[in-house]
């Protein structure tokens, strides 16, 4: 769910993977470290800390 499947995945399928995701992340003791984590590797995939990967590069050039 965290990432995304090895085969074709329908853009309604992926937001709602990501959506499940996000849900869980907005519940971890751990969200803010995971995203940091995530921002500072610059990883690549994945929802990190409640944020996928596009999210995450805007989130780094707004540092930026």
């Amino acid at each position: 769910m965290f990432f995304p499947p090895t085969h074709f995945e329908r853009k309604d399928e992926k937001e709602d993977r990501e959506r499940r995701a996000k849900a869980i992340c907005g519940a971890c003791a751990v969200q803010r470290p995971c995203l940091d984590y995530a921002l500072r590797i610059r990883e690549p995939h994945g929802i990190w800390g409640g944020m996928n990967e596009n999210e995450r590069k805007a989130a780094i050039g707004q540092a930026s």
